[in-house]
């Protein structure tokens, strides 16, 4: 039997709609690969996902009855969270995939599940099952002991190396005793409980203790260290390379400060304050790249992680793909870890999240500064996390709903309402289920909520309720005022002495890019004429002698 649609190793492109004859025609009935359920039945799910994983893989139908009826079901956030869950129970499930597909008038939910490649999956009372025909079938003696022999998974971070503990920097060892709590007794002990040596008649550590406990690991481990190259703006080829070495927690911080130094930060100043906006949340890079060296599959010796710091985005590249169950469409439902010991020890040194919260971390932290969410690709090789720099939103707004947080705490979408409030826009129902695709209910309490948080006023009600920022909460005049009126501010400014782009921020809130645009435009229309070059740039008015004007 050839593998059906859905399958992970099927060749063919998976169907975004099916008619009922094509349904019966690929699904002819339950077999090695298909199995039918009509509901959620939870324990019936858990044990065919373990079965699949454990075999060929294969894909279960949910809404179809046991003859090949279709009774349809309706894949409901709820009911999305639920089969998330059912899998999460499951002990090494293999990767999946969760689908809704129209089938004729109704729709059809596939949870495709693939082979587990590493160690066998187990059902939550230990049952260790697999797919034969269209059962699912509980080994048990000697053929349950032949196939876990078979399956049994050996984490490469735990091989012993030639490294012995006596050979270890004390200062090292100090560091790591430290992360861990541990006191100066039993520590051979520790070691050898936490996966970082080899119990021995000559201690040994092992790839995960070499990691921690070697000024340089990969003077035993190959590539085990970081490489961050540099791409200047329209260049094809990087201008700066730097090697990052030492023990994986050494690189993290290292890797973390370099990367946010080559970005630096937006300075906006808004009135009496001054504002530093990170180009990208120091915590979100530092996850990631705690991320790629924790999780990275370290038998790959002859490749570094890597990250490429690129004019709009910077590229974090780690060796091996995801661990299984794991899949870029279910990174934030589910966690694994290839290496544990690695990833728990760097937990102990406050440089990773706990299991299941560095995703979370990571996308809502992009979301709270007004940036794009991370982008994961896996290639099957390696895995790369893209954070975007670019942003819709001026660093004059991200500066001013800093300010507006002072009031209480703001939301990621209550800040996308709160820009458009301030871009000289009235707020509606309408218009906000427009802006985040929300339904009426929820749009109308989001719009109260920031009303009786004093962030916006009304005025009307019921369907006629039209919403504006609130009078005492003035945003910069590059957030409220139109072009012309721009225009005329810079004109007036340039009256009174000769102006420069920090002037040009300083008064409007505008970002450096924004700011040269919109005094090119003055200098074009004859509004203003430039003098000087690079640093020592100025802008006067026609006529004017700028050398009888203090520079401001």
């Amino acid at each position: 039997m050839s593998y059906p649609p859905f399958h992970w190793a099927s060749p063919d492109p998976v169907p975004m709609v099916l008619s009922t004859d094509e349904f019966a025609e690929m699904f002819p009935g339950e077999g090695d690969y298909v199995e039918f359920k009509q509901g959620l039945g939870i324990d019936a799910l858990r044990e065919a996902v373990t079965a699949f994983s454990n075999a060929d893989g294969g894909v279960i139908a949910i809404g179809v009855s046991d003859d090949g009826h279709i009774h349809g079901h309706n894949l409901t956030g709820e009911a999305l969270a639920k089969i998330h869950r059912l899998i999460s129970e499951v002990h090494q499930a293999g990767r999946y995939d969760i689908r809704s597909v129209p089938v004729g008038q109704k729709s059809v939910t596939f949870l495709a599940v693939d082979r587990r490649r590493e160690g066998f999956g187990q059902d939550t009372n230990g049952a260790v099952l697999v797919r034969r025909g269209a059962s699912n079938i509980r080994l048990f003696g000697a053929e349950l002991g032949a196939f876990m022999a078979e399956r049994r998974l050996s984490r490469f971070e735990a091989t012993k190396t030639d490294v012995r503990l006596n050979e270890v920097d004390a200062t090292l060892l100090d560091r790591l005793a430290a992360a861990w709590g541990w006191g100066l007794d039993g520590r051979a002990d520790r070691l050898v409980e936490h996966g970082l040596i080899e119990r021995d008649r000559e201690p040994r550590l092992t790839v995960a203790g070499a990691l921690y406990l070697l000024d340089d690991p990969s003077s035993v481990l190959g590539k085990s260290f970081i490489e961050v190259y540099r791409f200047p703006q329209g260049a094809r080829d990087y201008d700066k390379r730097t090697a990052i070495h030492g023990p994986v927690n050494v690189q993290v911080e290292d890797a973390t400060n370099q990367v946010m130094n080559e970005l630096g930060a937006e300075l906006v100043v808004l009135g009496l304050r001054r504002y530093e906006l990170d180009r990208i949340p120091r915590s979100v890079l530092r996850e990631a790249i705690a991320n790629a060296v924790a999780h990275r599959d370290y038998e790959s010796t002859g490749t570094a992680v890597r990250i490429e710091i690129r004019p709009d985005r910077v590229v974090i590249a780690s060796p091996g793909g995801l661990p299984e169950p794991v899949t870029v469409r279910n990174i934030r439902e589910q966690q694994a870890a290839r290496n544990l010991a690695t990833i728990d020890t760097l937990r102990r040194f406050r440089l990773a999240e706990d299991a299941g919260r560095g995703v979370d971390l990571m996308e809502d932290d992009m979301l709270a500064n007004m940036l794009q969410k991370p982008v994961f690709v896996d290639s099957g090789t390696s895995v790369t996390v893209e954070l975007l720099i670019g942003s819709t939103v001026a660093p004059a707004e991200r500066a001013w709903l800093l300010e507006l947080e002072q009031r209480g705490e703001v939301g990621p979408e209550e800040r996308i309402l709160l820009v458009h409030a301030a871009r000289n826009e009235s707020l509606t129902n309408s218009m906000v289920r427009d802006i985040l695709g929300m339904d009426s209910v929820d749009a109308r309490s989001l719009l109260q909520r920031l009303r009786d948080g004093g962030f916006l006023s009304q005025s009307g009600t019921k369907g006629g309720a039209v919403y504006r920022l609130a009078g005492d909460l003035a945003p910069p005049a590059g957030l409220r005022l139109s072009p012309e009126q721009l225009a005329d501010l810079i004109e007036e400014l340039a009256q009174e002495r000769p102006i420069t782009n920090a002037v040009v921020r300083e008064h409007t809130g505008l970002d450096r890019t924004d700011a040269i645009r919109l005094l090119n435009d003055l200098v074009r229309q004859g509004r203003l004429v430039q003098t000087g070059s690079r640093r020592g740039t100025r802008y006067v008015l026609p006529g004017e002698d700028e050398t009888q004007l203090p520079l401001r």
